[in-house]
């Protein structure tokens, strides 16, 4: 089993988008043996459920998230997961800070798998939670191919 943990600062916007759409995508390609989670930096949001901006995203894609709770990142997460992906640099430095460093290069951001790397901005202060949705889109599409490239999923079977 392949582990992701897609991370954002409060787990309530961002990374539960990104947590939900990857498994979403893996799902409709009938791809297996990839579990995808998602955490927070911070402690502010845990035990919330996803933000209504994001929920509303992913209802209109018939995407269900409403078992999902904030939760914080931890120092074991960097031993548990394949990849830590952050969103933002700032999630990064956090992310690092958290595991203590990154000394297998686990830790990246989601925009870094498309040919535009950077941050995606946060829907809690842009209230753009469509762009947020495109930029994730794109992410999760970029990391579908890197997965592919790694052999870690094979599309073509």
């Amino acid at each position: 089993m392949y582990k992701i943990l897609f991370v954002c600062h409060g787990n309530i916007c961002r990374s539960p988008m990104a947590e939900y759409i990857m498994r979403d995508m893996l799902k409709k390609r009938g791809i297996t043996g990839v579990l995808t989670e998602s955490a927070a930096t911070s402690t502010e949001e845990l035990g919330n459920g996803v933000h209504r901006g994001t929920a509303a995203v992913l209802s209109r894609l018939g995407i269900d998230c409403s078992d999902k709770t904030a939760r914080q990142m931890t120092r074991s997460d960097y031993d548990k997961f394949d990849l830590l992906i952050g969103m933002d640099s700032a999630n990064i430095r956090n992310m690092e800070r958290i595991s203590r460093g990154d000394p297998a290069g686990k830790i990246c951001r989601l925009l870094d798998f498309t040919g535009a790397p950077r941050d995606i901005s946060d829907p809690w202060y842009t209230g753009d939670f469509e762009l947020t949705y495109s930029d994730v889109r794109e992410g999760c599409e970029g990391l579908l191919r890197e997965l592919e490239r790694r052999g870690v999923i094979n599309e073509n079977a």
